[in-house]
């Protein structure tokens, strides 16, 4: 089990804290919400944690079958439902690995991101789709 103790700051801003690290960072309502934007949002870290989870995922993959996979890099885009709702309804992951890969190696990354715990714990409700290519120059 880990802790993350959550402190309410005012302003519609929250200081975050991974207690087992002793890390923190701030979250800030969005824009569109009545925030001031200046941090992640909530929402956003659902969408940060997909694309985090991908990319640990697939690199605990490479480094069990030797796949260097170093540098590659990640989009997320996150699509709110319209009002009044007020939720996520798309998250789009779009990965790009920097170097080519065997058909092989690049089957077992495709095939590791079904196997991530966020992707699994998303409501079904939520889209989540996601795409893997080559970085430009790769063919």
């Amino acid at each position: 089990m880990t802790q993350l103790d959550i402190e309410y700051i005012g302003d519609l801003r929250c200081k975050v804290n991974h207690v087992p690290s002793g890390q923190s960072f701030y979250t800030d309502a969005p824009i569109d919400n009545q925030g001031k934007g200046e941090s992640i949002s909530p929402t956003d870290m659902i969408a940060a944690a997909l694309g985090a989870c991908f990319s640990t995922i697939s690199g605990i993959a490479a480094k069990t079958h030797g796949i260097d996979i170093d540098g590659m890099k990640l989009s997320v885009f996150k699509e709110m439902a319209p009002a009044p709702d007020r939720k996520i309804s798309r998250l789009t992951v779009n990965i790009i690995l920097p170097k080519k890969l065997s058909d092989k190696d690049f089957a077992i990354i495709k095939n590791i991101i079904k196997t991530c715990p966020v992707a699994k714990s998303i409501h079904p409700d939520i889209e989540v789709v996601s795409s893997i290519s080559y970085a430009e120059g790769i063919e």
